[in-house]
């Protein structure tokens, strides 16, 4: 009766049917795998890896910098939306990067001439909580180190930070390639609780703190975290021009990923930004999309994209199907792109069309290395917007960056489908507005679809995402969905 999942998809493909998650359904398979054995990691990029496979939508009503925080400490990431204004966006991808600190790339110094009172001063005017600054000099070589027991045994405001810091010889350091164990180590070895960093000729590149880094490296290891121990985060940055302004802001303050992102990415506009980016940029992932098709998806990794968005059209307020006629039903849509990016190390993100865990259980056994969430994180409470009472039930508002709204706001909407130059009234919009229900904390919506995630890998006896592709699976009708879902009961409300 079922036919491997491959197998099946490839047989409507070749009948000329295309297939959404909900016509599908993964038969079980002997398991010796419990779902908390199950190992859901993913990849959002090439060089991205996930704990979680979940991606928070680039949406004004999903993603700003509270939401990307609380993805990459789950074990997921965040793109950072783009109808803002770069240096808006500049801050938040910062403040994302900044928030663990295992690495202060950046650290706030002090110089040898100055006193304990400039010192004391400089604290309250710029409201520094800490009392811990490297010392150093005109060319920024690091001569010193004060802290809280120095201002506590130099008592004289008059005090030259010069006498009462720790010199230089008597400082454990670090070099700049130093990773956050490698710290833990040195500052665990001479009992030290700051680490600083120093280049070939002295200058401070860097700073590690014992109590972030022991944050960092402590039991919650599924943070998806950089090289320095940062948290990862991504951005997305529209096409050409902006592009090019918004990478230019971004790159400095630590952006993971440039998302190249567009209703329809097949275009020169995308393949060229995509190739300039990573010629600017190579030490940064560029992830581009939105493509349904095979074909779409091979043109944008030979441009150089590390990661492909696909979906065009699936997503609960998207309704560019019914607006342009246009669209492959996103089952097919990210098992064709899969197939056609089979062995390039090019990774599909599956985006739109997710309403419960199974749809994503069947994603990645079409070939997703993670998914992209908007409506089902749009009611929790990292999500921008305040909550509203409609009929005594709290709500958050939810419209999707082709709704008029989006449109009449943000330059970024108007240019992602085309319409810049329109006036207001003549917007075609290719999404809607509308509201979803309040969830609470975004921690617990992951943990649950998490659960079901693995709760799915057990029954097909699937320890890792990849094993998951061998799954048989169905074609079911009208009536096979109708019995899926809840039925012939009053459900219990009152919870």
């Amino acid at each position: 009766m079922s036919l491997i999942l491959k197998e099946l998809m490839q047989k409507r493909a070749d009948d000329g049917f295309a297939l959404a998650y909900a016509d599908i359904l993964l038969e079980p398979a002997h398991s010796a795998v419990l779902p908390r054995e199950a190992d859901p990691s993913g990849r959002f990029s090439r060089r991205i890896p996930l704990a979680i496979p979940f991606a928070s939508a680039a949406m004004s009503t999903v993603t700003t910098a509270t939401m990307a925080i609380a993805m990459a400490t789950g074990g997921g990431i965040g793109v950072i939306h783009p109808a803002m204004d770069p240096e808006e966006q500049r801050r938040m991808v910062r403040k994302v990067k900044l928030r663990l600190n295992g690495l202060i790339d950046m650290p706030v110094t002090i110089h040898a001439r100055m006193t304990i009172e400039d010192v004391r001063k400089l604290r309250e005017e710029k409201g520094y909580g800490f009392e811990t600054f490297p010392v150093v000099d005109e060319k920024s070589r690091l001569v010193g180190i004060i802290t809280s027991n120095d201002f506590k045994f130099w008592p004289e405001l008059s005090t030259l930070v010069s006498e009462a810091m720790t010199p230089f010889e008597q400082i454990v350091h670090g070099r700049r390639s130093t990773t956050p164990e490698e710290a833990r180590m040195l500052m665990r070895k001479h009992r030290v609780r700051v680490l600083p960093l120093v280049d070939k000729d002295r200058k401070l590149v860097g700073l590690y703190v014992s109590s972030d880094v022991e944050r960092v490296l402590g039991p919650r290891k599924n943070f998806t975290l950089d090289a320095h121990g940062h948290l990862r985060v991504a951005a997305s940055i529209g096409t050409l021009n902006d592009a090019y302004a918004r990478a230019e802001m971004l790159a400095p303050v630590g952006c993971d990923s440039f998302v190249v992102g567009t209703a329809h990415a097949d275009t020169e506009g995308v393949l060229e930004t995509v190739r300039t980016l990573k010629h600017t940029y190579p030490n940064i992932d560029v992830v581009a999309g939105n493509t349904s098709y095979g074909e779409g998806a091979r043109r944008l990794a030979t441009a150089g994209a590390d990661g492909i968005l696909v979906g065009q059209g699936p997503g609960s307020i998207c309704t560019t199907r019914i607006v342009a006629g246009i669209g492959i039903p996103q089952a097919s849509a990210v098992f064709e792109c899969a197939q056609a990016l089979e062995g390039s190390g090019v990774p599909v993100i599956a985006d739109g069309g997710i309403t419960n865990s199974g749809d994503i259980v069947k994603a990645l056994a079409l070939g997703a290395q993670a998914v992209m969430l908007g409506g089902l994180l749009a009611g929790t409470d990292e999500a921008p917007g305040e909550k509203v009472y409609v009929g005594g039930q709290p709500m958050k508002e939810y419209f999707g960056m082709g709704s008029k709204r989006a449109m009449r706001e943000h330059a970024a909407s108007r240019k992602r489908y085309g319409q810049q130059g329109m006036s207001s009234g003549k917007y075609t919009p290719e999404g809607v507005e509308g509201r979803v229900p309040y969830r609470g904390p975004v921690e617990g919506v992951i943990n649950e679809l998490q659960g079901g995630m693995r709760s799915g890998m057990g029954y097909l006896g699937a320890k890792t995402i990849n094993a998951m592709r061998g799954a048989r699976a169905v074609q079911i009708t009208g009536a096979g969905y109708a019995e899926s879902r809840v039925h012939d009961i009053y459900p219990d409300r009152s919870e």
